[in-house]
């Protein structure tokens, strides 16, 4: 009784944050919240950007803005809105996404860095919110017209979209049954281009990164760590032992300004850690090809050095982000720590439908080209090193003061980083 007593004050208390964390939007922001859990925006009216990142946890868990379905059913991949349409590539979060930079050529590290999706699609946050409405196999509206006709039947878009933007959805004559490709009126672009922008402007309220998990008031010094996440810590940070923090930075810095930043767990560049295929995804789709998928790199990228490098993601949340990987091969967190220890020396198995898959062996990367063997693949950890490592990365879960039952942190406690906020866009994306 007092287990399931504590999860519904859990699930209470999380339901009143979020609700208070919304009435604290500006008016763009609350038209992208709108926007944001619209199921009329899709082909067949049932399914909106919530769909596969909702705004509430999975059972008592703080909300990771993931597909739930996937944590709770196992699944690879999220369902479309057309029927037994599916993604190629395992839902990301977007906790924290508005921290990540526009994509670009980093000199500093010769190497890509920033932009959204797993592959790099999308150069910034707005661009990122624009794909899943005319991608045929995510909410697969036709085009952008019949996409702004679905506002037109609500007068509150009508509304707002005067009011913000001076921008008039009247003036655009109602279109159904458009096809692909279709020429559109010239009032549709700007109209959409704002839809995304007021979707990016709700994904950068502070909702999305609250920074008060337990590793935050860890790095403020309100709380300590365990013995297990304290060695977790040591193994994460040790260059000669797991280097996690070489690729998912960990510690505290510093901006031009002098004000404290928090670690984000990512460099925002793009690597291949050697992914096996997953053959639970349905149709069996091909393997991503990373940044490769990037038309405007592979024109460019005669040695194919991009090939297979998908994004480091944030490490915030991971607890309760499974499944794991570009292709959410791996099921477990622990799995997943194991293949970065063991990829090269454990052995080999077919493929991940083997019972034997993560035990006996690890099939062969999907796409075996710029494969990294410096950073992973024989970290010689024990299992016990392994299960620190998963106890620390447990640290990261946000919503720490409502799960945590720490005295030193209680329900209340504000973040110690809450004044850093994302930056605001330079500039909006050009449809």
């Amino acid at each position: 009784m007092i287990k399931k007593t504590t999860v519904a004050v859990i699930f209470l208390c999380s339901l009143y944050v979020n609700a208070r964390a919304s009435t604290d939007l500006s008016t763009e922001q609350k038209l992208g919240n709108s926007l944001f859990i619209d199921r009329d925006l899709s082909l067949n009216r049932n399914q909106s950007c919530s769909t596969c990142h909702s705004l509430r946890g999975v059972e008592d868990k703080p909300a990771a803005f993931i597909d739930a379905s996937n944590v709770s059913q196992g699944t690879a991949v999220s369902a479309g809105s057309p029927r037994n349409a599916f993604g190629t590539l395992n839902t990301p979060s977007i906790a924290y996404a508005a921290f990540t930079p526009s994509f670009g050529w980093d000199a500093s590290k010769q190497r890509y860095s920033g932009g959204f999706f797993w592959n790099g699609r999308a150069n910034t946050l707005a661009e990122q919110a624009s794909k899943p409405f005319l991608n045929p196999v995510e909410m697969a509206m036709p085009n952008a017209w019949e996409l702004v006709s679905r506002l037109k039947e609500k007068s509150y878009y009508v509304t707002m979209f005067a009011t913000l933007y001076q921008l008039d959805l009247n003036a655009i004559p109602y279109r159904k049954d458009a096809l692909p490709g279709q020429s559109e009126p010239a009032g549709v672009a700007p109209i959409f281009q704002k839809l995304t922008e007021a979707i990016a402007a709700f994904e950068r309220s502070p909702m999305f990164h609250k920074f008060n998990s337990k590793y935050d008031f860890y790095l403020a010094g309100k709380t300590t760590l365990s013995t297990l996440e304290q060695q977790g810590l040591a193994l994460f940070n040790d260059e000669n032992r797991g280097g996690c923090a070489d690729c998912h930075t960990s510690q505290l810095t510093e901006d031009q300004a002098g004000n404290v930043v928090p670690p984000l767990f990512s460099h925002f560049t793009y690597d291949n850690v050697g992914l096996p295929r997953n053959y639970k995804i349905p149709n069996r789709p091909k393997p991503n090809l990373g940044l490769s998928e990037r038309e405007d790199i592979r024109q460019q990228d005669f040695d194919k050095r991009e090939l297979g490098k998908h994004k480091v993601m944030s490490l915030r949340n991971i607890a309760l982000t499974a499944p794991y990987g570009h292709n959410g091969v791996f099921t477990s967190l622990e799995q997943l720590t194991h293949f970065f220890n063991t990829r090269d020396t454990l052995g080999s198995v077919k493929n991940n439908l083997s019972a034997e898959f993560g035990k006996a062996g690890w099939p062969n990367a999907e796409i075996k080209t710029n494969l990294n063997r410096t950073n992973m693949g024989n970290l010689m950890l024990s299992r016990d090193e392994e299960k620190a490592i998963v106890a620390f990365l447990k640290t990261l879960t946000d919503d720490y003061p409502l799960w945590g039952r720490d005295p030193l942190v209680p329900p209340g406690t504000a973040s110690p980083f809450e004044d850093y906020l994302p930056p605001e866009p330079i500039s909006q994306n050009k449809r």
